[in-house]
C-alpha cells in the first residue's frame, strides 16, 4: 500500500483554483466538489478533474488517504461546480474491481493528473498499467446526478 503525503504545492495550488472558480471563471476541465467535512460538518471544497467514461462521470483521488476523499465517502452527496454552474451529485465509491477500467482510462483523459501523480511519486511513467495497478489504493468515485441546484 502506498504511504505518501500530499505534495507541498497542493494546498496553495488548490486555493488559487478555488479562487478562480469562485470568480466564475472555468479552468479547463477542472471542477470543484463541495461536501460537508466529516468532523466539522462545515463545507469543504476541493478542485478536481472528473472525466467521462462509459457514460459516467468519474474522479480519481490524487493520492492515497486524501482528506477530500474521506469527506466525500462519508457525505455520499455533494455539490459539483464549474464556474458559476453547480449541481447536486450522489458520490459512489467504486470497489477495486470496478475501479480498474476507470484507472486504466485516467491517463488518457486526465494528463494533468498523470503529471501530478508522477511529481508525487505515485507512478513512475504514468501508463494505463501503472494506474490500473493502483486499484484498491487510490479512491475512485462516480458522480451520479441528483438534483439541480
Amino acid at each position: 500500500m502506498l504511504d505518501l503525503q500530499p505534495p507541498r504545492f497542493l494546498k496553495p495550488m488548490n486555493k488559487v483554483m478555488l479562487a478562480v472558480q469562485k470568480l466564475g471563471i472555468p479552468t479547463g476541465p477542472a471542477m470543484v466538489l463541495t461536501v460537508p467535512g466529516r468532523k466539522s460538518g462545515r463545507p469543504r471544497s476541493t478542485p478536481m478533474t472528473p472525466f467521462t467514461f462509459r457514460g459516467g462521470l468519474y474522479v480519481v483521488a490524487g493520492y492515497p488517504g486524501a482528506d477530500w476523499a474521506a469527506n466525500a465517502r462519508a457525505a455520499g452527496t455533494g455539490i459539483l461546480s464549474r464556474g458559476r454552474k453547480s449541481r447536486k451529485v450522489n458520490i459512489v465509491e467504486l470497489s477495486a474491481d470496478e475501479a480498474r477500467p476507470v484507472l486504466r482510462e485516467f491517463p488518457r483523459q486526465v494528463p494533468v493528473g498523470v503529471g501530478f501523480a508522477k511529481r508525487s511519486g505515485i507512478v513512475r511513467d504514468g501508463t494505463p498499467d501503472e494506474f490500473e495497478a493502483l486499484a484498491g489504493q487510490l479512491a475512485v468515485f462516480r458522480f451520479d446526478s441528483a438534483t439541480t441546484t
